[in-house]
């Protein structure tokens, strides 16, 4: 992700971008993102809008570009630095836009709407340091090949014949992680443990 929004918000009725301090009695407690960094209290009647939940219209009713992926975008072809601002001339605004989203919807973003994209870009790429996305970790090509296990002898089969349908304590659950009830198990034949009736003795008749 290159620029963190996550906590990030416009506010209405206060100038500027806010950070997300944490949800307060009667509103919420913000932390302007510039170089003073004020805390102060956004009245819970005023609306707060997340960056990271804005999207922009594309031709496509269907389809949206979010706004992090806009930043991204114009990041790779302008840098840091916004090449327009809020008061730059309409022309310059709608070819700032087409530039990064060529397939923009015309009717549904307005004028004022890039106005506040490339404001909210300047003090993002100002306040945010630019975080490429990390490269996934290729996987090793070749396994270690596991070690040969001794051959077992006769009377050790005989033992484990019983256990050799029970999974290893290491082996993965094949059940996705979801552990069944475990089902009371029936008394084996030759337990040691458990217990045989006892035999009544004869006595020979005299």
């Amino acid at each position: 992700m290159p620029y963190e929004l996550q906590e990030l918000a416009a506010i209405s009725g206060m100038p500027g971008l806010y950070r997300l301090v944490r949800a307060a009695r009667h509103g919420v407690l913000v932390e302007s993102l510039d170089e003073k960094a004020t805390r102060t209290l956004a009245p819970a009647r005023n609306k707060v809008s997340l960056l990271s939940e804005i999207s922009i219209y594309t031709q496509d009713p269907d389809q949206t570009v979010p706004l992090t992926e806009v930043f991204e975008r114009i990041y790779q072809k302008h840098g840091a630095a916004s090449p327009v601002t809020a008061k730059s001339s309409e022309g310059e605004l709608t070819d700032f836009l087409a530039g990064v989203i060529p397939d923009y919807d015309r009717d549904r973003v307005y004028l004022s709407d890039i106005k506040k994209l490339a404001t909210w870009y300047g003090i993002v790429s100002k306040h945010r340091p630019y975080q490429p996305a990390e490269a996934p970790v290729a996987e090793a090509a070749a396994e270690t090949p596991a070690a040969e296990a001794p051959a077992a002898s006769p009377k050790a089969k005989r033992k484990s014949a019983k256990a050799a349908e029970e999974p290893a304590a290491n082996e993965p659950l094949s059940t996705g992680g979801v552990i069944a009830e475990t089902d009371p198990a029936p008394a084996a034949e030759g337990n040691p443990e458990a217990t045989a009736p006892a035999k009544k003795s004869r006595k020979k008749a005299e």
